[in-house]
């Protein structure tokens, strides 16, 4: 079995429901406001662990309340701390995220997630991959921290796996050092320049990606399903049918249980398929980190 080793951000998620999204400069009532653990890093990272891989986090979190909480909840999963910083001159960061009709707009203050230094990054990661385990990242650590990390992993031999969000723009010259990539929609169409409206745009997308050198690619299209391709070619998994409540851990679900399954051995179609099955138990719940599924949850899942 593979290790698994995060670089990713530590958030504390601040959450309401509403009707509809607030038009410029109005006030409306919300309902349902809740705190809960959260960050696209730790949110994968907690994923990959409680769907049975080994993970080792690198990050920060500020010296406050939400900071402990959040260390408290990764330990809790049993994620190895050891490299998560403890900053004092950054908070830690924060989403506030709009609920709505069981979708989700997030706003983010990145705070400690962009106090990481890069040597201690670097050296994190020889202290805690090795050739043949995954590293994966995220865009809610400082952008060019983000790339040098990802070339490092890649040139020690490890699995790298990116999910480029918040999505911009990345040079020609990094995608090579991506041996997987996943992204939803929105996140395609700013990466490719074409939103993926149907299988065949989803295909020609991905392969646009592969054609810069990645080996794996992912887009997710929500209630739709996913769709994969890799050298042997292209996969399309259909959503499981559930009715949703919170969609703000469904994409980092998924990414969770693919590293999980890449980890466990199994197959790129087989990951997409068990990815497909979490993330529709995690949009069924309310939450970030409190609605991951656990791998019994999972496997108990009949087939659709």
């Amino acid at each position: 079995m593979s290790n698994v080793v995060v670089l990713g951000s530590l958030n504390m998620d601040l959450s309401i429901n509403c009707d509809r999204i607030p038009d410029a400069g109005e006030t409306m009532e919300g309902s349902g406001f809740i705190t809960n653990p959260g960050g696209k890093g730790a949110n994968q990272a907690v994923a990959a662990a409680r769907l049975g891989a080994p993970v080792r986090f690198i990050g920060a979190v500020g010296e406050d309340g939400f900071g402990e909480v959040l260390l408290g909840c990764m330990e809790g999963a049993h994620i190895d701390v050891s490299h998560i910083q403890k900053s004092a001159a950054f908070p830690t960061g924060t989403a506030t995220i709009l609920r709505c009709d069981g979708d989700n707009r997030i706003i983010l203050a990145h705070g400690a997630n962009y106090s990481l230094d890069e040597d201690e990054v670097l050296k994190a990661i020889d202290e805690l991959g090795e050739p043949g385990d995954v590293f994966l990242a995220q865009f809610e650590t400082e952008e060019q921290l983000t790339y040098t990390a990802l070339k490092h992993a890649h040139d020690k031999g490890m699995f790298t796996m990116i999910n480029p969000a918040p999505a911009h723009a990345i040079p020609d010259d990094l995608w090579p050092y991506f041996d997987y990539v996943c992204i939803n929609e929105t996140e395609c169409e700013i990466l490719c320049g074409e939103y993926p409206y149907g299988l065949e745009d989803a295909s020609h997308a991905a392969q646009k990606i592969r054609e810069k050198g990645v080996g794996q690619v992912v887009i997710t299209m929500g209630e739709h399903g996913a769709f994969g391709a890799d050298e042997d070619g292209e996969f399309f998994v259909p959503s499981r049918k559930v009715e949703a409540l919170d969609t703000t851990a469904a994409g980092d679900t998924y990414i969770g249980a693919m590293i999980a399954a890449h980890a466990l051995g199994k197959s790129f179609k087989e990951a997409m398929e068990y990815a497909t099955k979490a993330s529709s138990i995690t949009v069924s719940r309310l939450g970030a980190m409190q609605s991951i599924p656990s791998k019994d949850e999972v496997d108990a899942l009949k087939e659709a």
